[in-house]
């Protein structure tokens, strides 16, 4: 599922572009941040999201689990200081579509990994499929995408 990430991160990581590089750690640290933002938005923390944020992390980025880690600590300051999805949704627009559809799976899954969907948490998520072009539809194939793999655990 997250191996179309994957390889555009590769991708990007090898191209470049014509300024010179491509901010890949900024696109992976924008992706980090938004699953924080899910985590945070019911306002509790629970290990459950956690350990889920950093597995979605590590298969997303194609990242060991220290990287994961290490990374998802940096989101999380950045996250707190953050005043709108804005600054890190801007940095995903170019994704593809699939990429974008994957990305808004990965924040249901989080949001679904302590069973319960708060609906703070449902309005982050539906904000940022909006910020990043992802239609109704495939916001609601996400969900219930990510809810039967939540299920299925």
């Amino acid at each position: 599922m997250f191996s179309v990430l994957r390889s555009l991160f590769r991708q990007m990581l090898q191209d470049g572009s014509d300024s010179g590089t491509v901010d890949t750690l900024g696109i992976q640290l924008a992706m980090a941040c938004l699953l924080c933002e899910v985590a945070n938005a019911d306002y509790q923390e629970d290990p459950r999201e956690e350990t889920a944020k950093i597995h979605l992390l590590s298969h997303l980025l194609d990242l060991d689990e220290q990287s994961a880690t290490t990374l998802l600590q940096q989101a999380h300051q950045k996250s707190k200081a953050s005043v709108s999805l804005y600054e890190f949704t801007n940095q995903l627009r170019a994704l593809t579509p699939n990429e974008r559809f994957q990305l808004i799976e990965a924040m249901w899954q989080v949001a679904y990994a302590d069973g319960i969907i708060n609906p703070m948490e449902e309005a982050v998520i539906r904000q940022v499929a909006d910020l990043i072009y992802v239609e109704h539809p495939e916001f609601i194939r996400a969900k219930l995408s990510a809810q039967q793999s939540s299920s299925a655990s």
